[in-house]
């Protein structure tokens, strides 16, 4: 496939990565240009092009960036895009990075702003893992120790797309609903960041409740400072024993 990622942080430059190595097409774009991202798609085998650039010919383009960069994008991001574009939004939100942004503090699904914003509909996946279980995580189909991605998103193909792509780079892909539904994998749910099998994953997501939902934004602010409390922050293999613990749920 042709896939686009927009953001070549932590997340987006290990896509780009996994995608490569699973055989497709892959080109990187940043809000500093492509020159900015020559060393890495040399290392990867990827195209860098400019973020007007990236969604045209793009069967998937990947969004990567923080919350507060999607109000930044240019107006003809999607001039010359196929009309059945997959967009993906990897994103969460943290205020403390990204800002007030108040339909997101009253409860609206991020992943639902993010489509607004963009005025096309848009996939919700690989917002649930770390940086490194997505990285050292993957195992072959069928593993014990395979975890579950879980993919949102009110189009059936797209979704069915996303999972595709989710399986071939180690992990397993569970439709999780439709967009309305992507609260359940944000920061502070007992499905972020967690590493459940499928069957597990699948059972903490539909035992949330709306009073969990009520509560996501102070879980996540917990988290997030109990991890950054960790020696190596947010991305210490010791969050998701700590994230476990939060979420009520057994190591």
């Amino acid at each position: 496939m042709e896939i686009g990622l927009i953001g070549a942080g932590n997340i987006g430059a290990c896509l780009a990565r996994k995608l490569k190595d699973a055989g497709h097409n892959v080109r990187i774009a940043n809000s500093r240009g492509p020159e900015t991202l020559a060393d890495l798609a040399e290392e990867v085998g990827a195209t860098a092009v400019s973020v007007v650039d990236v969604a045209k010919q793009s069967d998937v383009l990947i969004i990567s960036v923080p919350m507060k960069a999607i109000q930044q994008f240019p107006a003809n991001l999607f001039d010359g895009a196929r009309h059945d574009l997959i967009v993906v939004d990897t994103g969460n939100y943290y205020s403390m990075r990204d800002g007030r942004i108040e339909p997101l503090e009253s409860g609206m699904p991020e992943t639902r702003w993010v489509a607004e914003q963009l005025g096309r509909p848009v996939v919700k996946a690989f917002s649930n893992i770390s940086i490194d279980s997505l990285r050292n995580q993957g195992r072959p189909k069928g593993s014990p120790e395979r975890i579950a991605l879980p993919v949102t998103g009110d189009d059936r193909r797209a979704k069915d797309v996303v999972i595709g792509l989710i399986e071939e780079i180690g992990f397993d892909g569970v439709d999780a609903g439709d967009l309305d539904a992507s609260w359940r994998q944000q920061p502070g749910s007992a499905a972020y960041c967690t590493n459940l099998g499928a069957s597990r994953l699948k059972e903490v997501m539909q035992g949330l409740t709306v009073d969990d939902r009520a509560k996501l934004g102070e879980r996540r602010d917990v988290a997030l400072k109990k991890m950054m409390e960790l020696p190596n922050g947010i991305i210490a293999k010791d969050s998701v024993p700590l994230l476990r613990s939060l979420a009520g749920l057994p190591d």
